[in-house]
């Protein structure tokens, strides 16, 4: 198994038993369990609260092998601007942007009104592509926010009193009642809500 070091969080029951990298929580879930924990585990990814299966089959020497995160590599701090690649030395003509070709198709109003913007057809649609993905942010932010707590919530929150009206309150933006809800949660599980509603309930521009 490949070495992860995606920040990943651990409950035991309701309680938050473990934060960090997946070697701290794999350790930390498999002391747990050679201590005869009876409540069931359960480990999440912080950024997406996908449940991670961790593999504690072993000692604690077959979990660092498994998790330990790779080594870093001997030029990893060298200075990127230290050396020019191959293609660097470029002589005249288009600068290398990173622009990537493909196919449009516009109707000939569309290619028409192009034809006039300063710069060329080309730098509209990139300053229209721009303009509409920085419009799209916060909504987008916003959407994966509740989506994230929404499924950290049904899988550790689903028996709790008031799960209902949580997620309602969620997706409704309503941030004082979601809230009300959350406070009479177990502490451990009320706050990885929390974190992971944080941009749920920001304004959308």
């Amino acid at each position: 198994m490949s070495p992860d070091t995606t920040a990943c969080t651990a409950f035991l029951g309701l309680r938050r038993l473990a934060r960090g990298d997946r070697l701290t929580v794999a350790h930390a879930a498999h002391q747990a369990l050679h201590r005869g924990a009876p409540k069931p585990l359960l480990v999440f990814d912080d950024a997406t609260a996908q449940p991670v299966e961790l593999d504690l089959r072993g000692d604690a020497d077959a979990i660092a092998q498994r998790y330990a995160p790779p080594p870093t590599p001997p030029n990893a701090g060298a200075d990127p601007d230290a050396g020019e690649p191959a293609d660097a030395a470029r002589g005249r003509g288009r600068p290398k942007l990173g622009v990537v070709p493909r196919e449009v198709t516009l109707l000939p109003r569309h290619w028409d009104w192009l034809a006039t913007q300063p710069g060329g057809a080309s730098v509209a649609l990139r300053r229209l592509v721009e303009a509409a993905r920085k419009a799209a942010e916060a909504p987008d932010r916003q959407r994966r926010a509740r989506e994230v707590t929404y499924r950290f919530m049904t899988a550790l929150g689903g028996d709790l009193p008031g799960y209902e009206a949580a997620t309602r309150a969620l997706f409704a933006g309503d941030a004082a009642r979601f809230e009300s809800v959350l406070a009479e949660w177990p502490a451990d599980v009320a706050d990885y809500a929390r974190e992971r509603a944080a941009g749920a309930f920001g304004e959308v521009a």
